[in-house]
């Protein structure tokens, strides 16, 4: 079994990595974590609660950052272009839900979980990586603790989808993401290179909705405007990106993988860019000299990726 923390900010794609994460036999889902991103820290920790009753989630969900890392960082306007302006693709969600969040914020969250289950609790992270930062920054010695961290941001070899050269994710923290790539553990990066040539088509969808009853056809409603957004980019169709970082947890042979030091920019033209310096490259000295070497998702099997979604969201894999 694979324990995971799921820190998210819901989000349409995060609402089906979120729906697979249940539903796979083989994840154990021990809290879902949420940030600001998507939407407002408010909006998305009501979505994730939301998203808990309809799909009648076991796991707590503790509400996270709502600034980022270096406090003194501008916040941008909310993506609702993307989203919706109520992070779900704009279905009616009720403003508030009937269940109460876990009284801990995030970061301490993590750590509490962390530190009960040494060395067997997997971070899959797919909005900014605040809460992550805060966590380390909170008690460094859970980076030795936790058994690895798995995000959804960043590219390499692929232009970005915020500016020419950085990631959402990434872009919206980089401070944060920074400090998560450079800490002394196992960080596995699910970027645009994978993402973006990662699609779910519309009639993909229906097809599931119609073979998944209620819960499913929930997670088709608020996909529908999302994938009106990507019309530019994609065919009748959506980019699954946090569900592919979610698949990498139980499917890492989906995936080709490079690995090397990681930094983000902070600040300027390039800020949130990702650069890796590949293991066995030789440079001048530099800074990223003497840091822990990470894994880069570089390739994808997309189709099979896209059809393991599937299955798992309909229940048709087993243990």
């Amino acid at each position: 079994m694979h324990k995971v923390i799921y820190d998210t900010d819901p989000g349409v794609d995060d609402a089906m990595a979120l729906l697979f994460l249940h539903r796979h036999p083989n994840i154990d889902l021990l809290g879902v974590t949420t940030v600001f991103g998507n939407a407002s820290v408010d909006t998305t920790t009501r979505n994730a609660l939301f998203l808990k009753r309809e799909w009648n989630i076991p796991c707590p969900v503790a509400r996270g950052a709502s600034v980022t890392f270096d406090p003194s960082r501008h916040e941008r306007p909310w993506p609702t272009m993307v989203h919706g302006h109520n992070g779900l693709g704009d279905i009616d969600v009720p403003d508030t839900i009937d269940l109460p969040a876990d009284p801990r914020p995030a970061y301490q969250f993590i750590i509490d979980t962390v530190r009960a289950n040494p060395g067997e609790v997997t971070l899959v992270a797919v909005g900014r990586m605040t809460n992550l930062a805060l966590a380390l920054k909170h008690d460094p010695e859970i980076a030795s603790l936790v058994k690895d961290v798995v995000i959804m941001g960043g590219n390499f070899y692929v232009p970005g989808n915020v500016t020419p050269v950085a990631e959402a994710n990434i872009h919206g923290d980089p401070e944060a993401a920074d400090f998560v790539m450079t800490a002394a553990w196992k960080v596995v990066v699910v970027g645009l290179d994978v993402t973006s040539i990662t699609t779910m088509s519309r009639s993909y969808l229906a097809d599931m909705a119609k073979a998944g009853g209620p819960s499913v056809q929930l997670l088709a409603d608020l996909s529908q405007s999302y994938i009106d957004f990507y019309k530019h980019a994609v065919e009748d169709g959506m980019m699954v990106h946090d569900s592919c970082a979610c698949v990498y947890v139980v499917a890492p042979e989906l995936f080709d993988t490079i690995e090397g030091a990681v930094r983000v920019v902070c600040g300027g033209i390039a800020d949130g860019q990702t650069i890796v310096k590949p293991d066995g490259r030789r440079f001048p000295p530099g800074d990223w000299d003497n840091l822990p070497s990470q894994i880069v998702c570089t390739g994808i099997r997309s189709q099979p990726v896209v059809d393991l979604i599937r299955d798992v969201i309909l229940g048709k894999v087993k243990h």
